[in-house]
């Protein structure tokens, strides 16, 4: 086991901001990536975005964890300079300017591959880098609109549903940290050169709402909204029980619905002809959907997750963060980490993903103040003194 991570050896620069392209960096950081989170000198938008404690963001404190925070004004040439001889020296650079801005300042793909061909680039950006949407702007929101998911999402007799979370620029963040893998691994295994990585927000969500896209062009479906079950097996919803509890049952496979049965005292609903398999449960879906939610409403919720659980079926407590940070089984697995801040004192933030047995990744620090690094940075970067740190602190370049 390392402590310095399996990613000690990468230099990222991330010259990004408000949230999938900052997320990717810190997937990076997590594993031990040396990432220089580059600011306006005013500070990126996620720390005046979201809940603050005693005027500390709290959000910036998760996504900026393990970077190191610099200064940099990228609207004046020199701050335009200092990045360009910054990526000069960078294994990764991850941006997401609205397409054509970089270009402008001469700190695009092309430019900046002249005095790096090892860099790697990764621009995400709302539609991506061509194509007619190419110039507009747009968060992750119109992305969930777009993509197909806020269609799907909701009560059948209610309207297109938006996650309350940012659901596409998470998704955006993981598989914009997977690509920068993939195109180091080729460069260092392969050809020796870096490339550019151009990545829509809409398109990672595309691809994980799976098989509707398939059923349009063979069956002419249209997926629409059926609240908690899907379209493939059922009994699969939430359930509310005597308590007051919400709970929620999948059962997906034959086997689990077999047992599901078994367990509450009605074996013979397997061998019904409208349950036999889950084509027939999902025709007939209200039908087993009652029988469940009757048993499971006349009971407490521990006696349904003791009896169903016991029968090896699935079955799950709704929970809230109250819930989750209260569970033995995330405690064991260390998934809530708890480290020392110098602004908050004690933070608690989701660990990280995923658990590697020799080189794990750690959270060594949660996101620093604004410009904490700066004079540091451009030291070991480039080599800057006192009284050139000065001038640029003057002239508001940092």
């Amino acid at each position: 086991m390392t402590e310095a991570g399996p990613l000690a050896n990468v230099k990222v620069l991330d010259a990004a901001s408000f949230m999938a392209a900052p997320m990717t960096a810190m997937w990076l950081a997590d594993f031990g990536a040396d990432v220089i989170k580059i600011e306006h000198p005013k500070g990126d938008m996620m720390r005046s975005w979201g809940s603050s404690k005693d005027g500390v963001p709290l959000f910036w404190k998760v996504v900026g964890r393990n970077k190191k925070s610099m200064t940099l004004d990228l609207h004046q040439p020199k701050g335009q300079e200092i990045l360009k001889s910054m990526a000069a020296k960078a294994d990764v650079l991850v941006e997401n300017f609205r397409p054509g801005t970089l270009a402008r300042w001469d700190l695009d793909y092309e430019s900046l591959r002249r005095v790096n061909p090892r860099l790697v680039m990764l621009s995400i950006s709302a539609f991506g880098q061509t194509g007619p949407y190419s110039r507009r702007a747009g968060f992750g929101t119109l992305a969930e609109a777009m993509s197909g998911f806020a269609h799907m999402t909701g009560s059948p007799d209610g309207p297109p549903t938006l996650p309350g979370f940012g659901l596409a620029d998470g998704i955006t963040g993981l598989c914009g940290a997977y690509a920068i893998m993939v195109a180091l691994h080729e460069r260092d295994t392969v050809s020796g050169q870096g490339q550019a990585i151009d990545l829509a927000i809409y398109e990672p969500l595309m691809t994980v709402l799976g098989h509707p896209f398939i059923e349009f062009d063979q069956l002419g479906v249209i997926a629409e909204r059926l609240g908690s079950r899907l379209t493939f097996a059922s009994p699969r919803n939430t359930y509310r029980s005597r308590d007051g509890r919400w709970l929620a049952m999948s059962c997906s496979a034959q086997s689990v619905f077999a047992r599901a049965c078994h367990a509450i005292g009605r074996p013979e609903l397997i061998t019904d002809p409208r349950f036999v398999d889950n084509p027939a449960r999902t025709v007939n879906h209200k039908a087993i959907d009652d029988i469940f939610a009757e048993w499971i409403g006349n009971r407490d919720a521990d006696e349904v997750l003791t009896t169903l659980n016991g029968a090896g079926a699935a079955v799950a407590p709704i929970y809230d963060m109250r819930d989750i940070f209260a569970d033995p089984h995330f405690a064991a697995r260390e998934n809530i980490a708890t480290l020392a801040d110098d602004e908050l004192g004690k933070v608690r933030m989701q660990n990280v993903v995923s658990k590697l047995s020799r080189t794990p990744g750690r959270i060594k620090h949660a996101g620093p103040r604004l410009g904490e690094h700066t004079a540091q940075v451009l030291h070991e970067w480039l080599g800057l003194g006192t009284r050139q740190l000065d001038e640029l602190r003057a002239a508001g370049v940092i």
